[in-house]
């Protein structure tokens, strides 16, 4: 099996690997803040205690990463079910990178200015594009 064979597994590995840039951002920015702050890691042991000791700008990067470790598992599932079945280009492969596309924007904003009005448009575009995807592979799957 070639990508060419099974192409919606592209934009599946460019979120994941995006997903990974944002744990490296989330970890440059978090560390500059306590070395800048003169926090030591083990005063704040729990997650959510340190992220309330630091900038908010450096909170926003791992309130993001966090968020990449949710819904789009989803899309994971997803698009790997629709790999399998043969649905994986066409409209379900353009549906898939406007998926990636819109997490990426959904994550330098929040990331980067956390506009929420923005950052849930945009979020809720990606939610509308994945339920697509999934309606898409239940009629693949019913015989459609």
């Amino acid at each position: 099996m070639s990508p060419q064979d099974v192409p919606i597994l592209i934009p599946l590995v460019a979120l994941a690997i995006w997903s990974l840039a944002m744990l490296v951002w989330l970890a440059t920015a978090r560390v500059r803040a306590m070395i800048r702050l003169r926090v030591h890691p083990q005063k704040y042991p729990r997650n959510q205690d340190l992220g309330a000791a630091l900038p908010e700008t450096a909170q926003w990067k791992a309130d993001n990463y966090n968020n990449l470790m949710e819904q789009p598992t989803l899309f994971y599932a997803v698009v790997l079910a629709l790999a399998i079945v043969g649905e994986g280009s066409g409209l379900n492969l353009v549906l898939a990178w406007a998926y990636v596309a819109t997490r990426i924007a959904h994550s330098l904003v929040h990331a980067i200015a956390n506009r929420v009005v923005l950052r849930f448009r945009v979020f809720a575009v990606s939610t509308v594009i994945l339920l697509a995807l999934a309606i898409r592979l239940l009629v693949s799957l019913l015989g459609g």
